[in-house]
């Protein structure tokens, strides 16, 4: 059944204006520098738990950081441009890993030895999916630094480890070897920080050529609820995703009540650019929250 439950974005201080327009975002503060943090900076002064996942057929590891710990933020699933979300587990992170798992079973897709960018990452789950189905080199991205540090290096970590491997169904095609790079920092200028990229200008060229170098995947879930950055987000996309053969994997909420994004909205704005096809590969509507979709992507 369809809910309307309204997607929590702020504290409840900050959340008493969000209702009066769905395209009113409040003002930003300057983005954090882009930077890449390295796996030897995991935080040991925060308390990282973890907890099994059942995702079907497949069992991943998911982690738990307080908030108030490392963001002093007590009653904040996000607050825009200081902290977006990345400690939460959102539910379209587990639809795509489900989709991302039956795409590789129906033999619709392939990670190995593909280059993978998870574009606001957190806990992770889609690019260690990745990692344990054989991409050759794995890309985490998320706005805040300290979300890789104390919550995406520990998961993944947890999930790679040799204690937990053999519980772990799909891992024929995992190779230790992956390239693992994790990246923090506004969409806006990330593109100047990540290894796998094109310009823009070289978009021009015609299908027949050799593909543009780039990300063979992206994936990203929950990335979508904001208007104001949803063109960084594209543009992003845009200079990253390898053309033509790449595909983006992008799981999200039909509507973000309140703020104004969701499928439909990202959607008609890549429909007018002209760049992109999509197709619906799923619809979730389990009455736990608003519809969710995952929806596939790529280069005309």
């Amino acid at each position: 059944m369809y809910s309307n439950a309204a997607f929590q974005l702020f504290s409840s201080n900050e959340n008493s204006n969000s209702g009066s327009s769905d395209s009113t975002e409040p003002c930003l503060p300057p983005p954090p520098p882009c930077i890449e943090v390295l796996s030897s900076e995991v935080s040991s002064s925060v308390k990282y738990t973890v907890e099994p996942v059942n995702l079907g057929e497949l069992t991943l590891l998911k982690g738990r950081v307080s908030t108030k710990e490392v963001f002093a933020l007590p009653n904040s699933d996000l607050v825009p441009g200081v902290y977006e979300g990345g400690l939460k587990l959102w539910e379209g992170s587990l639809d795509l890993v489900k989709v991302l798992h039956k795409e590789v079973q129906l033999g619709n897709l392939s990670f190995s030895g593909k280059r993978v960018l998870e574009l606001g990452c957190g806990h992770g789950l889609p690019g260690i999916f990745a990692c344990l189905a054989g991409a050759a080199a794995i890309h985490f991205q998320d706005f805040n630094a300290e979300v890789l540090r104390c919550l995406t290096i520990p998961n993944l970590n947890a999930n790679l480890s040799e204690e937990f491997l053999p519980f772990v169904t799909d891992k024929t095609n995992y190779d230790s070897g992956s390239e693992v790079h994790f990246f923090a920092g506004d969409w806006s200028q990330m593109h100047q920080f990540l290894p796998h990229r094109h310009d823009e200008g070289s978009l021009n060229c015609s299908s027949e050529q050799s593909p543009i170098a780039g990300y063979d995947i992206i994936l990203m879930a929950e990335t979508i609820y904001s208007i104001s950055a949803q063109q960084s987000l594209y543009g992003l996309i845009k200079k990253c995703l390898s053309h033509p053969h790449g595909v983006l994997y992008m799981a999200a909420k039909k509507h973000y009540f309140g703020v104004g994004g969701g499928t439909r909205q990202f959607l008609s704005m890549v429909e007018k650019d002209g760049f992109m096809a999509a197709s619906l590969v799923t619809e979730v509507t389990d009455g736990s929250s608003n519809v969710r979709e995952v929806w596939k992507l790529s280069p005309k």
